[in-house]
């Protein structure tokens, strides 16, 4: 097994809080907005001595990964495992499918554009469809309401812009009626103006201290998009999509094409090993919306949320349909300070374990090392089976 240091992102919308108190480090007053645990080359985990983990890979595919992982995925690990700390709203995004971000990542390389250009999409050719197990109480958008709800929430509000959206809902109830919706809001060349946006958060505040809306939430989560993003059209949007909310230990999958956000909470986050993500807003990084609306899917869907399935007695798993990861959560109640007992942890082949509370003793027949809540390893597949003891929870990432 490898220690593995993880690799911190500032994003703005970061808390200042949660990660470093997660990490047992002080934190600096800046955001803490991620860490990353993987193999992805723009931000490799590393292990004792300095080698970047992809490196590691690359040097011996065989008996980090295991013969089939290595087959099935060209010598790359096919996950990535982060935790997530937002305290401000992420932007409106998507995610492609793995054709379309291996056809766009070959068109942006041989334009020429560096895999730094402000000017790319794609910074990779793999799909990232992800999963979020949920921390802390997250709250999020995904996906698209049905027609005829959404135009529901859009009446009364009076507006010029919610009635266009309206009326474009109440004619035409389809998938093809939100695509025209949405797109009235994100489109380069049909994008209102701030101006317009304004005036709908208004409306949704006036309603609901009136308290004469069909959804406070949504209107709540208006309002407070508006006071991070005031007149983006994102705002708009957000009375077409779910709100959804997680309790810790409650799971969502979002796959390629669903429209999302996440806003508020701490979480353990799955994915594949890409970074591919299209904006349509709420964003000061690079929005493409006429590129996202080539990848977003507008067909009416609940949030698709997992729920944990027992493995054995101290470990749950939470099954994405996808082949690239899978997640699990493991619970040991010995007693403190005793590691004398050995739990099997389901799972094989390459694997990260993380710390979330606690701290237990991780064993393969090739060592063991002990885990402390926010600290990470890498095992790989060629140290076979893996068991733990102690007192504490962990999460394992895998590929099923």
């Amino acid at each position: 097994m490898h220690e593995l240091d993880g690799r911190i992102q500032h994003y703005a919308w970061g808390s200042a809080t949660a990660i470093p108190q997660f990490l047992g480090r002080d934190a600096d007053g800046t955001p803490w907005a991620e860490v990353w645990y993987g193999a992805h080359p723009l931000a490799p985990s590393r292990l004792p001595g300095g080698l970047d983990l992809d490196a590691a890979i690359a040097a011996d595919p065989r008996r980090t990964l295991g013969d089939g992982v290595a087959r099935a995925f060209e010598d790359r690990l096919p996950f990535l495992l982060k935790i997530i700390a937002p305290e401000r709203p992420l932007s409106l995004q998507v995610h492609p499918t793995r054709e379309h971000a291996a056809e766009s990542f070959a068109a942006e390389n041989a334009a020429g554009l560096a895999l730094d250009s402000p000017h790319r999409n794609y910074r990779d050719d793999n799909h990232k469809p992800e999963m979020l197990v949920a921390l802390t109480r997250f709250t999020a958008l995904c996906g698209f309401r049905t027609p005829r709800r959404a135009a529901a929430i859009l009446e009364g509000l009076g507006t010029d812009l919610t009635d266009r959206l309206h009326s474009l809902l109440v004619r035409n109830p389809t998938a093809h009626g939100m695509r025209a919706a949405f797109r009235t809001l994100v489109s380069t060349s049909m994008r209102p103006p701030a101006r317009a946006v304004e005036e709908v958060v208004a409306a949704c505040r006036a309603r609901q201290e009136a308290g004469a809306s069909p959804s406070p939430r949504i209107d709540r989560i208006v309002s407070l998009l508006a006071e991070h993003h005031p007149g983006d059209p994102g705002v708009a949007a957000a009375l077409l999509l779910n709100p959804v909310t997680l309790q810790p230990g409650e799971a969502m999958f979002v796959p390629a094409g669903a429209l999302h956000a996440y806003l508020h909470g701490v979480g353990v986050e799955i994915m594949a090993a890409s970074d591919n993500v299209l904006r349509a807003g709420l964003t000061p990084k690079r929005v493409d919306a006429d590129e996202m609306l080539q990848c977003v899917s507008v067909a009416a869907a609940p949030p698709l949320r997992v729920a944990p399935e027992r493995q054995n007695a101290t470990s749950v798993a939470y099954y994405a349909p996808v082949d690239d990861f899978e997640l699990s959560m493991t619970t040991l109640e010995d007693p403190p300070g005793v590691f004398g007992r050995r739990h099997a942890v389901p799972g094989s082949g390459p694997r990260i374990v993380l710390g979330l509370e606690g701290e237990v003793l991780l064993e393969t027949d090739a060592g063991r090392h002990v885990l402390p809540a926010g600290r990470a390893v890498f095992v790989p597949a060629a140290d076979g089976a893996l068991r733990a003891g102690g007192r504490g929870r962990f999460a394992q990432a895998c590929v099923p």
